[in-house]
């Protein structure tokens, strides 16, 4: 275990920690979870593993964080926890997200070649490979796993799985194709190369 997950570990059993202790445990998480070197589940030894410390970090933030006003650039104001903003992306980050409504919360990783479409939701924790494409109307849940080259189809839902802390994400491995409509959560494993037709 690595020295942020014991200090997670520890923070996350003391209610009386104080909020900036907090604060600064979730953003050095963050900073983790957006360059993609931790992730709420991984494969090891060809199974995969949830990471409950990075779960209880991804936690730690919402309490640490307080309700406040944001305004995006559209300058509808939303109201979250400030802790919970949006991620911050340039033309070096490789992504395209098409104008039109889609939120990326900070506190993920997308990979290079990633397009988003509107409206698409994708949540922190979420872990997204290169070369992935996610549809209008899709979902990629909190800590879910989707691998390179996805094509996740329009109105599809990857759920994710913040709570339990223990229980596996939803893992999409790569070269997989989710049909449209499909609904994929509770923590299932989809294997490379899949194909789910529309609706499933």
């Amino acid at each position: 275990m690595t020295a942020l997950a014991t200090r997670i570990e520890a923070a996350a059993d003391d209610p009386k920690a104080p909020r900036e202790h907090l604060r600064g445990l979730f953003d050095e998480l963050k900073k983790g979870l957006n360059d993609g070197s931790i992730r709420a589940a991984s494969r090891v030894d060809g199974d995969w593993v949830v990471h409950a410390w990075v779960k209880k970090g991804i936690l730690i933030g919402f309490r640490a964080g307080v309700l406040t006003r944001v305004v995006a650039e559209s300058g509808f104001p939303f109201f979250d926890r400030d802790t919970m903003s949006l991620k911050q992306l340039d033309e070096q980050s490789g992504v395209r997200i098409i104008p039109g409504g889609s939120s990326v919360r900070d506190g993920c990783y997308l990979g290079k070649g990633v397009t988003i479409v509107p409206p698409a939701w994708v949540n922190i924790g979420a872990w997204v490979g290169e070369g992935t494409l996610i549809d209008s109307h899709a979902l990629v849940g909190s800590c879910a796993q989707v691998g390179a080259r996805v094509h996740v189809s329009a109105g599809a839902q990857i759920g994710g799985v913040l709570e339990p802390v223990g229980q596996l994400p939803v893992i999409i491995e790569d070269d997989v194709l989710i049909g449209g409509n499909c609904g994929i959560y509770e923590g299932a494993v989809v294997r490379e190369r899949a194909v789910l037709a529309s609706g499933v």
